[in-house]
């Protein structure tokens, strides 16, 4: 195994194999972000960040219309048990503590947010050889960029005033996130021939 998608066909392009099993994680992983995002967008916005989460629901949409348009897919026979799983793991799970359920669930989606966007680096996959102006490749790198801002917002809203009560089931539902999140990823990575923090 290498820590880069592989081998490239003979003008630079990732195996389809490869685009299809990566693209279905994403998807499922932002695709599940913003369903979330949509169910917990308040009616009347009552306080400063709650702004940036319209603007990321519109963000992670945007990821998964430019995968489902930029990959090259295949017929992946594991894909239906694989996607159930990752659906599955995404799943609210509402942080215990505050009274208010939206914001429990809240918590916890912003959460899952922080942990796909900073555990998962795709552009990091991408060999110094692959076709620069492939679709796929860009699309890796758009969502790399993406997610290097929609962190920021996450990270206001997490380290915010308004959670300074809850600030240990924070912490514990930000770490239970990062380790499902990297668990997955490192799994579907390995599916593919891919060993995640290996030397290419």
């Amino acid at each position: 195994m290498t820590a880069l998608l592989g081998p490239l066909d003979f003008i630079g392009r990732v195996p389809p194999r490869q685009q299809t099993r990566v693209s279905s994680f994403l998807i499922s992983a932002h695709g599940a972000l913003a369903r979330q995002l949509a169910f917990t967008l308040p009616q009347q916005m009552k306080a400063g960040w709650q702004t940036e989460l319209n603007a990321q629901f519109y963000r992670e949409s945007e990821i998964v219309s430019l995968l489902l348009r930029a990959t090259s897919w295949v017929i992946d026979l594991e894909l239906p048990l694989l996607t159930a799983s990752w659906e599955t793991a995404w799943l609210p799970k509402p942080v215990q503590g505050p009274g208010d359920r939206w914001l429990a669930v809240t918590i916890d989606s912003a959460a899952l947010g922080h942990a796909i966007h900073a555990a998962i680096r795709p552009a990091a996959l991408v060999p110094e050889k692959a076709l620069a102006n492939d679709p796929f490749v860009m699309a890796l790198r758009r969502i790399e960029f993406e997610s290097g801002r929609m962190i920021q917002s996450q990270i206001l809203f997490l380290k915010g005033k308004e959670l300074l009560p809850y600030r240990d089931a924070v912490n514990t539902a930000v770490d239970e996130r990062h380790r499902q999140v990297r668990e997955l990823w490192g799994a579907m990575l390995r599916g593919i021939g891919v060993e995640p923090g290996s030397s290419p």
